[in-house]
């Protein structure tokens, strides 16, 4: 739903109500802004301008006020053909999160619910599908481009996730030496600090396993979640298996 920016006019003969009643509008415009950042983000202001109907102008005030308050951050995000200077795109801070309560989660958590009673849990897997079928789209570019090793793909996944905002990183994890199975190969083990929906997905666990699934044909491999933020761990940490090529490439 695009929401149309207007603006506060207020009499000049009521010095009493008028600055304040103009002060509280901006307020809750702000809040809208900041809400949108969540909804969306990472997200550009010209995305933010086109969904909520607002001007340049407008955009920039709200997202520069926002900031200023750290209530949001600007992460920087290459382009998938990897060309040109990096895109500005906006996210919540922590602070952001807290100002904002828990509305916009119960509110989510609720439309979910009434999904899950009106057309079963399944409706609820294919939203969780389609909502990670972005992500893939846009990271696909950059993992090809890292070959067919599988650490390095893992590499590039983490940079992609990075630069939209999950604070993600890869580290080796050698086999140990006495092992001569294909348990005992090294694996990568992909951690992720940030998850926008993380609350949401303690109950419907199903963002979890889209996104896994989203990892595993990216990289090429069968992957394994051994934690998540939703669940309770300090990060989200996904198990990759490696010495080998990538045999499943990213469709």
């Amino acid at each position: 739903m695009k929401l149309r920016h207007d603006c506060v006019v207020y009499s000049v003969s009521d010095s009493s109500s008028g600055p304040s009643t103009a002060r509280e509008a901006e307020e809750r415009t702000r809040d809208k802004v900041l809400g949108a950042v969540l909804e969306h983000g990472p997200v550009s202001a010209a995305a933010l301008g086109e969904t909520l109907g607002f001007t340049p102008a407008a955009v920039r005030r709200h997202l520069d006020a926002l900031s200023r308050d750290e209530m949001i951050e600007v992460k920087l995000v290459s382009k998938a053909t990897g060309a040109g200077r990096p895109s500005r795109r906006y996210v919540l801070t922590k602070r952001g999160q807290q100002h904002l309560g828990d509305d916009y989660l119960d509110i989510a958590r609720q439309a979910l619910t009434e999904l899950t009673r009106q057309a079963g849990p399944a409706a609820v897997e294919e939203f969780a599908r389609r909502r990670y079928a972005d992500m893939e789209e846009r990271y696909r570019p950059a993992v090809e481009a890292a070959g067919t090793d599988v650490e390095a793909r893992t590499e590039a996944l983490a940079e992609a996730l990075s630069k939209d905002g999950f604070s993600a990183s890869s580290a080796s994890v050698p086999a140990p030496a006495h092992s001569s199975s294909v348990e005992g190969l090294g694996s990568v083990q992909l951690c992720q600090g940030h998850c926008p929906v993380q609350d949401l997905a303690a109950e419907f666990p199903v963002f979890c396993d889209a996104e896994t699934e989203v990892f595993a044909r990216l990289i090429g491999v069968d992957v394994r979640r051994l934690s998540t933020l939703a669940s309770g761990g300090h990060v989200c940490t996904t198990h990759v298996p490696t010495g080998r090529a990538s045999t499943k490439p990213a469709r």
